[in-house]
């Protein structure tokens, strides 16, 4: 029977070729689906596990004391330099939003005094170390630096939202902004951050200078940028370095257990993938069906011949359903080392390590094969009914 079987698929090459490529595509979607998701995955979460694993916040433990303006908090404004001695810390700052009021906040170009714009733009004080803590970018000028905290520089750097609604392109000319009467010298423009995004729509100025003209006397919260690994250690030694008295007045923020997270979102990826790839499974099963019954319709002339020479409906359905399993089989081979090869080829083109379950290019075959299985079913079950004396006379 398997002689028979394999005679029958090589007397007809093309149609061979033709029927497996469903299989095969399929089953290279399948793999490659999965082994890109996997990849993918894998990068999404490297890089999601160095941006979060790395992140530390200190906020005060009662919601209730975060004022800045009247009421203390237990975070002094001389915090990050506490924390920049205990060991993993990278960068530190404070970061502070301030409340004044109806004060408008207006720019006045240096070309033009005329040109002034009012706007309602939140303003935030924060310590330097803030703007390396929270991976902020600076596309022009720069930010501020101890010095100017210690000279009580007025100075501020402005998130790139802002700047746009005040009409600041750049800080060559030395722009100001008004916080109500009191101005301030544009010396950097920020594009964001990806730890603190509030900052790209706001006026940044210095502690130093909120807690002369604006009465801060403490931060709202502490940002620290801490090494691979040491986010547990900091969020257990931070409290007691911020506030020493009593620790349990400021709260750690400390990022979940990068396993967990990990997990987490390689499943939101595989499942996603997955169903795509079973959808590209379930074309290639049935262009094996419909080829599959069309060969049948072809050969009637040859199974009315195997039925009068005595062969049963058995020898018949397990003809057709024979051929149906082996090229599913064909195209699973076939279709593991494409899928397989797309992951490699994609991968290096990307920069990006490839992964693969080693079940998977294992397994893939024996799915072309149960494909086959299934889609040779209905085909072979038709070919059993014929009638030896229906089947010659059709085929006449």
């Amino acid at each position: 029977m398997v002689a028979e079987i394999t005679m029958s698929i090589l007397e007809r090459p093309t149609r061979t070729v033709l029927t497996t490529l469903g299989t095969v595509l399929g089953v290279a979607a399948l793999v490659a689906t999965l082994g890109l998701a996997q990849t993918a995955g894998g990068q999404i979460i490297s890089r999601f596990d160095e941006l979060e694993a790395t992140q530390v916040r200190l906020v005060p433990a009662d919601e209730g004391v975060r004022g800045p303006n009247g009421e203390s908090t237990p975070i002094p404004v001389g915090a990050p330099r506490r924390l920049e001695r205990l060991n993993g810390v990278r960068a530190a700052g404070t970061l502070s939003t301030l409340d004044v009021g109806d004060v408008g906040v207006r720019a006045t170009n240096v070309r033009d005094p005329l040109a002034s714009t009012i706007v309602d733009v939140p303003i935030m004080a924060a310590s330097p170390g803030a703007f390396p803590a929270a991976r902020a970018s600076v596309v022009a000028g720069r930010s501020f630096d101890v010095g100017h905290v210690e000279r009580l520089d007025r100075v501020a750097v402005v998130g790139v939202g802002a700047a746009e609604r005040l009409g600041i392109h750049g800080v060559d000319r030395s722009p100001a902004v008004f916080v109500g009467e009191d101005p301030f010298v544009v010396i950097g423009i920020i594009d964001g951050s990806v730890r603190v995004p509030s900052l790209s729509n706001s006026i940044v100025i210095t502690e130093s200078v909120a807690s002369r003209l604006l009465l801060l006397d403490s931060a709202q919260e502490v940002v620290i940028d801490v090494e691979v690994g040491a986010a547990a250690l900091i969020g257990q030694q931070g409290p007691i370095a911020v506030a020493p008295n009593d620790p349990q007045l400021v709260r750690a923020l400390v990022p979940p257990a990068p396993e967990d997270v990990r997990a987490r979102v390689a499943e939101d990826v595989r499942s996603l993938f997955l169903v795509l790839g079973a959808v590209s499974v379930l074309v290639g099963a049935i262009g094996i069906a419909n080829v599959t019954l069309a060969s049948v319709i072809e050969r009637t002339g040859e199974i009315g011949v195997r039925r009068a020479l005595g062969a049963t409906r058995g020898h018949i359905r397990i003809q057709f359903m024979g051929e149906a399993a082996m090229l599913g089989a064909i195209g699973g081979v076939v279709g593991t080392a494409v899928g397989v090869m797309t992951i490699v080829a994609t991968s290096a083109a990307r920069g990006w390590t490839p992964m693969l379950d080693v079940r998977i290019p294992l397994t893939a075959p024996l799915i072309g094969l149960v494909v086959g299985l299934v889609a040779g079913t209905y085909p072979a079950s038709k070919a059993a009914r014929l009638e030896p004396v229906d089947a010659l006379r059709t085929a006449q």
